[in-house]
């Protein structure tokens, strides 16, 4: 595979450690990210409000519960029996471990906040939470063990450890105890806090445990050889060699891989079963899986391994061919939050972990760097604005750990056995995972390679980037995802002529995605128009991109108009549950019905027509504890079906409400559907 030096790196990762460290890494991929620190999003725009969302509400109460949660408290005990080993409260219920923390993993969710505040304070300077995260660096450091070691669940009483973990370190790894995990997660935190604010407080406590795990696991004699549990420590130790330059960050990565299937643990579960370059399929936990893949995506870059790269190609087909929601979530069972069988997805059940969604994006992304192909972006879309932020109420302060395709109200589909939104989970993965998602939206729009300039996702924004080491700052004005017209104006240019790439969505006019795995089921015909300087640009698309070259100047101003008719979708006839169904898609957003919406019917009898006529309204989302917000609704006739007395079906007109699928359940619990029937067949079968 060809690599290459670049100056903007992968993954957001900054240049330098220091400036006397100065020196040019190389990430391997033959497309490097724009970072989300050379993105401004602007404010009051669809994503410039979520980023809002998460400073103003998600964020505080993250770090609020890791107040309320012992979270804190649990790296205080751990350095308080490093400062006494042997105390006498550690034979006292005060310090059994399981009485009081509920995960293995508990310390993440500090990571994963600190890592979010820290793309939030690019965003939004902030002189108290940068203060504020300092302090809680201050705790987490003092829980750190002389050789680096940091794993509170064993540290506040080695003799009595949390029952995940074992009395020797890493003897359960492969099984529950989230030490590497943990790892995983308090390094993307470190990388994003330096690159944020130029610190090395964070990142020198996670470089030790690092260098602590390289020392204590791997194959050589007197190392503990296991590979991690619950993968993500391969992402993170693959990002600190880029933000470095260190391989032997490189190395732990892909040995934590290359020995996969090769343990005394092998497991579906955790992808474990068979070594990965021998896996054409997603299979066992998808959350688990999605982090490994994009592991294996960012080893196949810096390594130039030739077999990664194969099986994660078909690892990737098989999941947007067979295994893809159409919300862009995945993993069809509750049962070990996993992936089904091949084309197994159903509705009512679906599980579509927040925390899956969210790891399909950073595969789809790294898909991208490797090939350049739009409609790697595509799918990335599909899944921020519906399988993502759904996960997440709009005013920042509800969550949803999975997120059903249908809702009957009676069903407990969501974390705790709840029917609804929550304000948080004993199991706090999802929302700990949002805080630091979501604020990181910006490192994902833009894209550089040589002399082109990849324009990847429409909001408005202003980017200050680099072609071939020169400048060139844009400027993005758009009501994206509301209607199809973006205005990109070049605010400064140094890098004179260059290639700018413009995606055109699949949605446009083609698929909903790249496999049969869905169609377009109408005959509607999009289109698209680009102009630049009021002139119209034509030209065959490149792997999805229109690319437009030319000497470009400041002032300069490219046009994008896309028809953002209503489709409607149907399913491949493999996938049972959507059998005489249709989806209903409006750009990138998949729209369903709400009961609230549609209180003279039940939604799961309300036929749809076979030639629908959509008419797109605005419409004002008046929800529980005052949160208040704007969509696109869509409205459509049809039949409400019912039975009489005597048990006759009868049929009466109607007309359905539909509302983006991100925007329900924000008025109380009740029916939701996205897969409508088209047929009598289908009608109520949940």
């Amino acid at each position: 595979m060809k690599r290459l030096t670049i100056i903007t790196l992968c993954m957001g990762m900054a240049l330098t450690m220091s400036a006397k460290k100065e020196q040019v890494r190389t990430n391997g991929y033959p497309i490097s990210q724009v970072p989300f620190t050379a993105v401004k999003v602007t404010p009051n725009t669809f994503w410039g409000d979520r980023i809002h969302a998460a400073r103003e509400v998600t964020i505080p109460l993250a770090f609020q519960k890791c107040e309320e949660t012992h979270r804190y408290e649990n790296f205080k005990m751990a350095a308080f029996t490093l400062q006494h080993p042997g105390h006498e409260g550690l034979q006292t219920a005060k310090w059994n471990v399981a009485k009081f923390m509920g995960f293995s993993f508990d310390d993440t969710d500090v990571y994963k906040t600190i890592e979010g505040a820290s793309y939030v304070l690019q965003t939004y300077p902030d002189a108290k939470l940068k203060q504020y995260i300092d302090s809680v660096l201050d705790i987490v450091a003092a829980a750190q063990e002389p050789d680096g070691y940091l794993y509170t669940a064993r540290t506040i009483n080695p003799e009595h450890p949390h029952g995940w973990a074992a009395h020797k370190r890493w003897a359960a790894e492969e099984h529950a105890s989230h030490e590497l995990y943990n790892l995983g997660h308090m390094v993307d935190a470190a990388c994003a806090h330096y690159q944020a604010t130029g610190s090395e407080k964070f990142l020198n406590i996670a470089k030790r445990y690092a260098d602590c795990v390289i020392r204590e696991v791997g194959d050589k004699d007197g190392q503990a050889l296991v590979v991690p549990g619950h993968q993500i420590a391969e992402m993170a130790l693959a990002r600190l060699y880029v933000l470095t330059g260190e391989k032997k960050y490189l190395d732990e990565a892909k040995f934590l891989l290359d020995y996969r299937g090769k343990t005394t643990v092998k497991n579906v579960y955790s992808q474990s079963d068979k070594p990965v370059v021998d896996q054409t399929e997603a299979w066992g936990h998808a959350v688990r899986a999605g982090y490994m893949y994009a592991g294996m995506a960012d080893v196949a870059a810096l390594t130039g391994d030739e077999a990664y790269l194969k099986a994660i190609d078909a690892i990737y087909n098989n999941i947007v061919s067979k295994k893809y929601y159409i919300t862009g979530g995945v993993g069809a069972r509750h049962q070990g939050e996993a992936f089904g069988a091949d084309y197994e997805l159903p509705n009512l059940t679906s599980y579509n972990e927040t925390c899956a969604a969210i790891s399909m994006v950073y595969l789809f992304h790294r898909m991208f760097l490797l090939h350049g192909d739009a409609k790697y972006i595509d799918c990335l879309e599909r899944t921020l604005y519906n399988g993502v932020i759904s996960g997440m109420s709009v005013d920042g302060g509800r969550f949803f750990y999975p997120n059903p395709l249908a809702a009957d109200g009676k069903y407990a589909f969501n974390a705790d056995n709840t029917k609804e939104r929550q304000p948080w989970f004993g199991c706090a993965c999802c929302p700990s995972n949002l805080c630091r998602f979501i604020p990181s939206f910006p490192g994902y729009m833009y894209a550089v390679k040589d002399r082109q300039l990849y324009v990847n996702l429409y909001a408005g924004n202003t980017a200050t980037m680099q072609v071939e080491g020169k400048d060139v700052v844009l400027e993005q004005q758009t009501n994206y995802p509301w209607d199809g017209d973006v205005t990109i104006k070049v605010l400064k240019n140094k890098a004179k002529n260059f290639r700018m790439m413009i995606r055109i969505p699949e949605w446009v006019n083609k698929q909903p995605v790249p496999s049969d795995l869905y169609r377009f089921s109408d005959d509607v015909l999009g289109s698209y128009q680009v102009k630049v300087n009021g002139q119209e640009v034509k030209g065959e698309l490149e792997n999805g991109y229109l690319k437009i070259e030319r000497a470009w100047k400041k002032g300069d101003v490219v046009t994008l108009h896309m028809d953002m008719p209503v489709r409607t979708v149907k399913a491949n006839p493999a996938v049972k549950d959507d059998r005489g169904r249709i989806a209903v898609e409006r750009g990138p957003l998949v729209y369903c019905a709400e009961g609230v919406d549609n209180a003279d019917f039940s939604i799961f009898n309300f036929l749809m027509p076979r030639q629908p006529r959509f008419t797109v309204t605005d419409k004002k989302i008046e929800g529980t504890r005052n949160v208040t917000f704007d969509v696109k609704a869509i409205q459509v006739d049809g039949q409400a079906v019912d039975t009489d007395s005597k048990g006759t079906l009868t049929t009466k007109a109607a007309q359905l409400t539909m509302i983006p699928y991100y925007a329900w359940n924000h008025r109380g619990i009740g029916l939701m559907e996205v897969w409508m029937p088209q047929s009598i067949s289908a009608l109520g079968n949940y």
